[in-house]
């Protein structure tokens, strides 16, 4: 029988990329990225990759696998997630799937929610308002039908915001009621979750540490290279935590200092959104962090309660 899953989950800056890499040295495992936006080539630097070297050693999967110009589903990022797990099943090494969207969770451990196809023409008249009176002013309309939904998508995540609201006009229902009937007894992989967990003050100065690094480590530089290539960048990607305030910086509409400080406040947001969805996954196995705790000590006591997860 194939081995269990295990999911390393956690807000945005938690060390939960790093807990993964050290499980996987361990164990001679692999990692299935649960991130989506480190499925975009060359948005590296903002998605916090892990660098070339580490990967060289560890095998990374669903990372780099679209440009930047092209749009990104959750059904495609489940196809090439299924395909990454079932070739390394046939090599019996561990899986570690670490990230923090939990779309992505939820989708591969409950299975995806289709809900009604498209409507180009709802679509496109919602996109046309967006345009004239911002992404802000759809979600604060869509907190008005579907404050549950409203919670967990960020104000910039337009795409999201959209299909929610579209969902609601074909069908007369909140997109989070129809999501909430995805059957919950129906287990796609033998799993098992660990999160790690920040005091709030603690996880707030690593938020503001990852955005001052991310730019000491060369964001706006990449993000420059990105808007300079000739297809241009995604919906999703411009809208990137890191990208999207890095390029209203670039474009002249703010200063960089300013950008900075936007970086942290939306990605605080997206760490509450993050926490409100992993409330639903009640099995969770969560790890309150010391403001000092180390992957090698975290990945210390999880071998000495869980290792036969991991071993052969």
């Amino acid at each position: 029988m194939p081995r269990p899953l295990t999911f390393i989950i956690g807000c945005t800056g938690s060390g939960k990329g790093s807990l993964g890499r050290e499980l996987a040295r361990r164990t001679r495992g692999e990692i299935v990225s649960l991130d989506s936006m480190k499925v975009y080539r060359r948005m590296d630097i903002g998605t916090a990759k892990p660098p070339p070297g580490i990967r060289r050693e560890i095998p990374h999967h669903a990372i780099d696998i679209v440009e930047p110009s092209e749009e990104f589903s959750v059904a495609r990022y489940v196809e090439c997630a299924e395909q990454a797990i079932a070739d390394i099943q046939t090599r019996g090494r561990p899986i570690f799937v670490v990230g923090g969207t939990p779309l992505y969770l939820k989708a591969l451990t409950e299975g995806l929610f289709e809900g009604p196809g498209a409507d180009p023409a709802i679509r496109a008249r919602l996109e046309v308002e967006a345009e004239s009176q911002g992404s802000a002013a759809l979600h604060d309309r869509l907190r008005e039908i579907d404050p549950e939904a409203a919670e967990r998508i960020h104000p910039n995540d337009l795409r999201r915001i959209v299909r929610a609201l579209e969902v609601f006009e074909l069908t007369g229902r909140p997109i989070s009621s129809l999501q909430a009937q995805w059957d919950r007894d129906r287990v796609r992989h033998e799993h098992v979750l660990i999160g790690l967990r920040r005091e709030l003050a603690d996880q707030n100065r690593q938020t503001n540490l990852r955005a001052m690094q991310m730019v000491d480590n060369g964001l706006v530089e990449e993000v420059r290279s990105l808007l300079a290539e000739p297809e241009p960048l995604s919906t999703a990607a411009r809208q990137a935590l890191g990208y999207a305030e890095i390029i209203r910086h670039l474009t002249g509409d703010i200063s960089l200092a300013d950008a900075v400080e936007m970086i942290k406040i939306n990605t605080r947001r997206f760490a509450k959104a993050q926490r409100t969805w992993f409330k639903r996954f009640r099995e969770t196995d969560w790890i309150d962090l010391r403001p000092d705790a180390s992957a090698p000590e975290v990945a210390d006591d999880l071998v000495r309660r869980r290792g036969s997860l991991w071993s052969a």
